[in-house]
């Protein structure tokens, strides 16, 4: 009887191949490692005779290049932050670009206060010399019938100084602001001011338009009207512009 061949076809010699060999020769499903990298994952450049080249744009180790030309680049930027003038305390910041603001500008600054500032009050009585023309004035400028409003304001005034006076407009009531200096004062000034709630918000009701040493608001015929129907705080400003010495002023109502 002959011999079996010693030529053994190829699908029958692999199916006859044990398991644990053909799973050690590729039949597992772990993707191929190559040179530390997996697929899918950025490779290393390789450049001539396989020698390593990093990326345009990364130096020696990988580390990062700055562009050509780019303000930042190490040579000229420390790295360091640098704290943003102005910053609030504890603000760490970016670093200072060419452009920006070094500083921040200030918040709510007030208004600027009056050259002046506040004249010295005087006591009615003390400055009774300025009464009978305080009571001269009303005559000739209120309306019949007006009554003053508390006592006359009296003050000692330098150049550009003022003096207020709080009043309460009442509805439909009517207002005449009589003032008078003494020489050697030049020109006076008198505003009849709202007084609101909002910080240096304090609207001009009215004003005189009179020179010299008298100021005069709501000459008869006509007189100042609160037009409200509910009362309302305000002040009266009087002003010495140019000159120096006794002021007084007084608030008539009808």
């Amino acid at each position: 009887m002959r011999s079996a061949s010693p030529v053994i076809k190829a699908g029958l010699w692999t199916s006859a191949l044990p398991l644990s060999f053909l799973l050690a020769c590729g039949g597992s499903d772990k993707p191929a490692e190559t040179g530390g990298y997996q697929q899918g994952q950025p490779q290393p450049y390789a450049g001539a005779g396989g020698a390593y080249q990093a990326p345009s744009g990364y130096g020696a180790g990988g580390a990062a290049q700055p562009a050509p030309g780019y303000a930042g680049a190490p040579a000229a930027y420390a790295g360091a932050p640098v704290a943003y003038a102005g910053a609030p305390a504890g603000y760490a910041g970016a670093p200072v670009l060419p452009g920006l603001p070094t500083a921040l500008p200030p918040v709510g600054t007030p208004p600027a206060a009056s050259s002046g500032g506040s004249a010295t009050p005087i006591d009615p009585a003390a400055g009774a010399v300025v009464q009978p023309i305080i009571n001269t004035l009303a005559q000739q400028h209120t309306v019949a019938g007006a009554k003053p409003v508390g006592s006359v304001l009296v003050g000692n005034f330098q150049a550009g100084q003022t003096l207020e006076g709080q009043i309460q407009l009442q509805p439909q009531k009517c207002y005449t602001v009589v003032a008078s200096a003494l020489p050697p004062v030049t020109e006076l000034n008198v505003q009849l001011v709202a007084t609101t709630v909002i910080p240096n918000v304090s609207p001009v009701l009215a004003t005189d338009s009179d020179t010299g040493t008298q100021a005069i608001i709501g000459k008869k015929p006509n007189c100042y009207r609160w037009p409200f129907p509910l009362a309302a705080p305000a002040k009266v400003i009087l002003t010495v512009a140019s000159g120096a010495g006794l002021a007084a002023v007084q608030v008539y109502e009808k």
